[in-house]
């Protein structure tokens, strides 16, 4: 039976969270299996509840009992340290939390090139039904964050999105409160979750400008307080993205507080369905992909995208990704490969200071 962690204020004052010490009884798990071998030792299963559960033999990990925050763990060397440090403390001060199984396997995962290391954590609550964090350290070269929050379906709220990918030269970020409802086809969802919030992506749109090109299907998944940049210096980073982040963080938690219970199963059913929509989207057309192929195989990285950074795809629905982007299917009936099929981008940020959508297609 999961013990539940309660992270209250007066301890999580005091916690310091680490990837690697923070489970000190954790072997590396290595990728370089072949995918009969990934099978027959590390399988999911669907619960009752829609969740995944993640299994593995001791064969690739021996994990003992530790405690999920730990006071006196150091802090890792990441450039994105700050930031997890900061969102585990946040949420532990904001809801009680237990693991989220599915991690249990995947904390700390060594690359092809034996020196870049994946670091995953996960973790559940009442209104989250999954808030996981992955770090991808290659050292001056390579970091990247990827941490997102998203609630379960009793709740239509928006699901926290923090995607960081930096070299020695250039930062490529987006953070937003993706919608779960396209927020220029449903304007009560605009209304409900964004209307008070513009103040607060106006703050930050000077010091983090628009990246410039971003493709027209992917804006039904932003929304209009979402941040889309590239900074070229680590110190904007600290200076200019951190604030953003811990503000857009806060206030994400503090929707969570007020989040009221859906009032009937359909409700719930619509927001399920929401949700596994936009996990097949972001699961099929994951830009981190090739990376990520890369460096852990075809096979692990499939398994990871799919059942960690978007679990829900396989279980929250039984709809296809062809179902619900039936554009996007191939005369052969598979599913087209380009990122975009409109074939237009948007160069310039397409909501205005008001948050009102300026660009049409």
């Amino acid at each position: 039976m999961q013990q539940t962690v309660s992270c209250k204020v007066s301890l999580a004052a005091h916690v310091r969270f680490s990837w690697s010490t923070s489970f000190q009884s954790a072997a590396l798990l290595h990728p370089r299996r072949n995918s009969a071998s990934l099978s027959s030792e590390c399988s999911f299963h669907s619960c009752s509840d829609s969740s995944s559960r993640y299994h593995c033999s001791p064969l690739l990990l021996n994990v003992s009992s530790v405690p999920f925050f730990t006071p006196d763990a150091k802090k890792c060397s990441s450039l994105y340290a700050d930031f997890v440090e900061f969102a585990v403390r946040e949420v532990a001060e904001s809801t009680q939390v237990s693991p989220f199984p599915i991690q249990e396997g995947l904390k700390e995962v060594l690359a092809y090139d034996g020196k870049t290391k994946l670091h995953s954590n996960a973790f559940q609550s009442s209104k989250m039904r999954l808030f996981r964090i992955a770090n991808l350290d290659g050292g001056e070269n390579m970091q990247v964050l990827n941490m997102a929050i998203f609630p379960n379906p009793e709740y239509d709220l928006p699901i926290f999105c923090a995607d960081f990918f930096s070299t020695a030269t250039k930062h490529i970020i987006v953070l937003d409160l993706n919608p779960l409802y396209d927020t220029g086809k449903n304007k009560w969802y605009k209304t409900k979750y964004y209307a008070d919030l513009i103040p607060v992506m106006n703050r930050y749109i000077k010091l983090l400008p628009w990246g410039q090109r971003l493709t027209a299907e992917s804006l039904q998944f932003f929304s209009p307080i979402v941040i889309w940049t590239k900074l070229e210096l680590r110190q904007e980073v600290q200076e200019n993205l951190f604030p953003a982040f811990k503000e857009y963080l806060q206030v994400w938690l503090k929707m969570m507080e007020n989040a009221e219970i859906a009032s009937n199963s359909e409700e719930v059913q619509r927001n399920q369905r929401a949700q596994h929509r936009y996990l097949l989207w972001r699961a099929t057309k994951d830009p981190g992909r090739p990376l990520l192929h890369r460096l852990f195989g075809e096979a692990w990285c499939e398994m990871y995208i799919k059942d960690f950074l978007f679990n829900g795809a396989t279980t929250l629905g039984t709809e296809t990704f062809l179902d619900y982007f039936p554009e996007y299917r191939c005369a052969d009936g598979s599913i087209n490969k380009e990122r975009s099929i409109v074939g237009k981008s948007y160069v310039k940020r397409p909501w205005d200071e008001h948050g009102n959508f300026t660009m049409a297609i």
